[in-house]
């Protein structure tokens, strides 16, 4: 597999951007009362998530970006099936539409920014391979 499927695996699994095998969040995304909390630590690896104090506030960046490229494709869907909406009727679609997707968007956005930063690492996923045995 190629870094850049690995990567896009983790990212979009929220999975361990070191190994890919244990959870990035303590839930869910949609779980309300534990809403985007990372992990301290992997329970597979034990990479340390958590690599400095405010780490996360980049994903806000991220979590931006990743607004605006739903907001392209939808404009781009919208465009290309030929729908006839006007200006308000694709704003409140497109406000519903973020409004549905915040939480993934925001664990989304914080998996990307980790993974920023922490790289896959395949000796490690050796490791684990042959610790299971």
């Amino acid at each position: 597999m190629k870094i850049k499927t690995r990567k896009l695996y983790s990212i979009l699994f929220l999975k361990c951007p070191r190994c890919h095998q244990g959870q990035f969040l303590v839930a869910h995304p949609y779980h309300i009362h534990r809403w985007n909390r990372v992990k301290a630590s992997c329970d597979c690896c034990g990479q340390n998530y958590k690599l400095e104090p405010s780490f996360y506030f980049g994903s806000m960046y991220v979590s931006y970006a990743v607004g605006i490229a739903v907001a392209v494709a939808l404009g781009g869907g919208v465009l290309l099936l030929g729908l006839d909406w006007s200006l308000m009727r694709f704003f409140i679609t497109l406000c519903v539409t973020l409004l549905l997707l915040m939480p993934y968007i925001g664990a989304m956005s914080k998996a990307i920014w980790a993974n920023i930063f922490i790289h896959y690492d395949p000796q490690v996923v050796e490791e684990l391979k042959k610790s299971a045995l």
